[in-house]
């Protein structure tokens, strides 16, 4: 994918590291990015946590968080983002969590919603909630591409 290449440039350039935190894409943005050749000098590792208990044992998302605005909440990626840096070497994180169907979905959060947050070391965090249309792979692909362009957009915006 030439966006994880893309990206693999500009953290080059700014010397930081990556890390993810996934929940509906299954590691789908770090396979992305470890097709690129060398990105063991910029990617540090990935958290695939798609269950409740595996975002408060890996990344220390808080329950209350959880049982208050849901697995599919900014306030959840958000608590992701920001234990991917703590629990690893990154300068940058993305997390992702959402809802990619078929079922599972709801009048609040139907099928297609995906949260996502972005965090670095200087204490900058962006999130934002997506509505993607298609099918269950249509959905993870589309927040794949997401994820990688937040982080490369934040890496463009420090250059």
């Amino acid at each position: 994918m030439e966006l994880a290449a893309q990206l693999g440039q500009a953290l080059s350039r700014q010397q930081w590291v990556a890390a993810t935190a996934e929940s509906c894409t299954g590691g789908g943005v770090s396979m992305a990015i470890t097709e690129v050749a060398g990105s063991s000098a910029w990617f540090d590792r990935a958290f695939v946590t798609y269950s409740n208990e595996a975002k408060v044992q890996m990344l220390g998302v808080q329950e209350a968080t959880l049982i208050e605005h849901g697995a599919v909440s900014e306030a959840t990626v958000q608590e992701m983002a920001q234990g991917a840096l703590v629990s690893s070497v990154a300068d940058i994180s993305v997390a992702i969590s959402g809802i990619a169907g078929p079922g599972g979905g709801t009048l609040d959060k139907p099928v297609g919603t995906v949260c996502f947050a972005w965090a670095d070391k200087t204490g900058w965090l962006a999130v934002e909630t997506c509505l993607f249309d298609g099918d269950r792979q249509a959905v993870r692909t589309q927040a794949v591409e997401k994820a990688l362009a937040g982080l490369h957009a934040r890496l463009q915006s420090l250059e």
